[in-house]
């Protein structure tokens, strides 16, 4: 089976898409806890899920630099 540039990009944001789910998902329900005790904690806890959800991004963007080859030297 040969890896084609379209699997390796529905590859990559699959599991990019999965880890940041999970991220979010755990830290997600840290950060409510989080701000019920402690309301004043809201925009601490809330950078931990961006950066979950940054991941997801950075997925996106590496498949389309896959699709789109960018960064591969044309022959």
């Amino acid at each position: 089976m040969e890896l084609t540039p379209e699997f390796a990009a529905a590859l990559v944001m699959g599991l990019s898409a999965i880890g940041a789910g999970y991220g979010i998902g755990v830290s997600g329900s840290a950060a409510v806890g989080a701000t019920a005790e402690k309301p004043e904690t809201f925009g601490k806890v809330m950078i931990f899920v961006a950066l979950a959800e940054a991941v997801a991004i950075y997925g996106l963007v590496v498949a389309l630099m896959i699709i789109l080859r960018i960064g591969v030297p044309v022959e």
